[in-house]
């Protein structure tokens, strides 16, 4: 899948669907089956970088009902 967004890692538009899926469990593991960048290596980098700037996001008192799944999500990718 190639990024809508010019000089972005590959997947980031996968990662970020992904992100704002976190609150439908069923939806975001459909979301991950059907891009199976996510997980991999080369995906990685869109992951922690979707989840990075969404966290900063909530830092601002935005996407508030995701910061717990965000979270999760970061120590996630850290144990990766």
């Amino acid at each position: 899948m190639a990024s809508a967004v010019t000089g972005a890692p590959q997947g980031f538009d996968a990662a970020t669907l992904y992100a704002y899926t976190l609150l439908q469990p069923d939806t975001a593991a459909r979301v991950r089956a059907v891009f199976p960048v996510l997980g991999s290596p080369a995906g990685l980098a869109a992951e922690a970088t979707v989840c990075a700037q969404l966290l900063q996001t909530v830092a601002r008192g935005d996407n508030l009902a995701l910061a717990a799944p965000l979270r999760a999500w970061s120590e996630e990718l850290r144990r990766r």
